[in-house]
């Protein structure tokens, strides 16, 4: 598997954990949903951070800037499918702006 489907697939992998562990751990608090939920959110947020740690670049700062545009999208995408947000046009087109920044901070040709 080449680095850039690897690095793509991984972002995806943390998001799921990182805003389903956000999303377990408001569950329990905000919808009294109780401990069980949010010590499972808990667990979910550290897998999040395992999958983010194995990103083919090694920088850390560069990871974690652009997991940031990844999680503006990755989060309205969890609202619509999971708690029936309709996003709209301006949510859409910010999501947008910032997958376009993950791109560019870390896909852009660099030096080697």
């Amino acid at each position: 598997m080449n680095d850039l489907v690897r690095s793509v697939l991984l972002f995806a992998a943390a998001a799921v954990f990182e805003i389903g562990g956000a999303w377990l751990v408001w569950q329990g608090l905000r919808e009294h949903r109780g401990w069980l939920w949010i010590g499972a959110g808990v667990i979910a947020l550290g897998i999040y951070g395992v999958f983010a740690s194995l990103q083919p670049d090694a920088n850390f700062g560069r990871i974690l800037a652009a997991y940031g545009g990844v999680f503006v999208a990755g989060s309205l995408a969890w609202g619509m499918l999971v708690d029936g947000f309709r996003p709209d046009r301006w949510d859409v087109i910010g999501a947008l702006i910032c997958l376009a920044g993950v791109a560019v901070i870390m896909y852009a040709p660099r030096p080697a």
